[in-house]
């Protein structure tokens, strides 16, 4: 593996291909992306129309020099702003989008571009999958989450009271511009969160980046090569596992290492950001992964505590402990049974073999979840 280039004054743009055939597309990641917006979408899709979903705290920000951009393009812009949070991956806000964008008389070859964080992404990909049957989408991610995860794959939806992401269609987008510019306006809390999927690619199958990231982790917080640098090979490594399993039938499901626990607590907590937001809960999951794979004699206990000391390091919670008010472990199991990694009502996980050794573990008895859980809570 290769180290991150050395510093300079200038970053120049990355590009990481996703090869999917016909609906293969680019992610574009550096700075200035939004100022170039326009330019780049107007080459890629010339004489479109197009709906900017974006969310209330994102409005003040990002908004109009995206609008301004795509106006220097000759690209007619209506903006949908739904309320910030989780709480907009719903079926009422689903609806207020696909009506907005219908009251716009925008085309089936027009495009709806998502501005924001993951549950933007989510939201506005999953409107442009269902609206006319399909538009053009666009992502353009303003979270460390959704540059590095989120945006990249397809993967679209909404929540439900029975859990995460349990309605939805996969719907690849037309580009992704990762603007690392915009990653300078987040709160400390958000920057911290998106990391937690910066580590996974790490655990998953590049033990090597993981060490990177042990020794550079403030160079990535600081900004520059190595953040760029960071995102770049998470972008890669999705971008790798999705054009060889687009539809997670097989070993893309290794990208939900620590989700299966993760979105559990997610649903505990009925995404109340305040409490507990999606990469804090991954975070969590991850180190419940790798405790658990020791706990089955896969892996040593001095690995699973590694992995948590880099995720405290950090600063992201690292144990169930550290969310006030979570149910009992026979609730959280109710939970993980509605998980959409359940298969015939057998319960599958990412777990691993050593560290960036993860691989998919089915049959998993639910007995030894609940009393691995019960101890965990305890």
């Amino acid at each position: 593996m290769t180290s991150a280039p050395e510093t300079a004054n200038h970053l120049e743009t990355e590009t990481v291909h996703v090869s999917l055939g016909d609906r293969s597309y680019d992610i574009l990641i550096g700075s200035g992306l939004i100022a170039r917006a326009g330019q780049e979408i107007a080459s890629r899709l010339p004489g479109i129309r197009a709906a900017i979903v974006t969310d209330s705290n994102l409005e003040q920000v990002h908004l109009q020099p995206l609008i301004a951009s795509l106006q220097q393009a000759g690209i007619h812009a209506t903006p949908v702003v739904v309320a910030a949070g989780e709480k907009s991956k719903g079926f009422e806000t689903l609806e207020k989008v696909t009506n907005e964008i219908l009251k716009a008389r925008l085309e089936r070859g027009d495009a709806v571009i998502a501005l924001g964080g993951g549950v933007i992404g989510d939201l506005a990909g999953f409107v442009a999958g269902i609206v006319r049957r399909g538009m053009n989408f666009i992502q353009i991610p303003t979270s460390l989450l959704a540059q590095v995860d989120s945006s990249v794959g397809g993967k679209t939806g909404i929540n439900t009271g029975y859990g995460k992401n349990l309605v939805g269609v996969f719907n690849q987008p037309q580009l992704v511009l990762a603007d690392t510019d915009v990653l300078n306006t987040l709160t400390k809390r958000e920057f911290i969160a998106g990391y937690a999927e910066v580590a996974k690619y790490g655990l998953i199958d590049r033990p090597d980046f993981f060490a990177w990231l042990e020794s550079n982790w403030q160079a990535v917080f600081a900004g520059g090569h190595a953040r760029q640098y960071a995102i770049a090979t998470s972008c890669r490594a999705k971008a790798a596992v999705v054009a060889r399993d687009e539809r997670e039938t097989g070993d893309r499901a290794l990208l939900n290492l620590g989700h299966t626990f993760g979105h559990a607590l997610e649903t505990a907590t009925n995404y109340d950001s305040s409490r507990l937001v999606h990469g804090e809960a991954v975070a969590i999951g991850m180190v419940l992964a790798h405790q658990f794979s020791a706990r089955l004699g896969l892996i040593s206990d001095d690995i699973a505590a590694r992995v948590e000391t880099h995720l405290r390091a950090v600063g992201l919670p690292v144990s169930m402990k550290d969310i006030a008010g979570l149910p009992s472990a026979d609730v959280l199991m109710s939970y993980i049974a509605q998980d959409k990694k359940v298969s015939r009502g057998s319960l599958t996980f990412i777990l691993t073999r050593g560290l960036g050794q993860s691989f998919i573990a089915k049959d998993i008895a639910a007995a030894d979840v609940e009393a691995f859980l019960r101890e965990k809570l305890a």
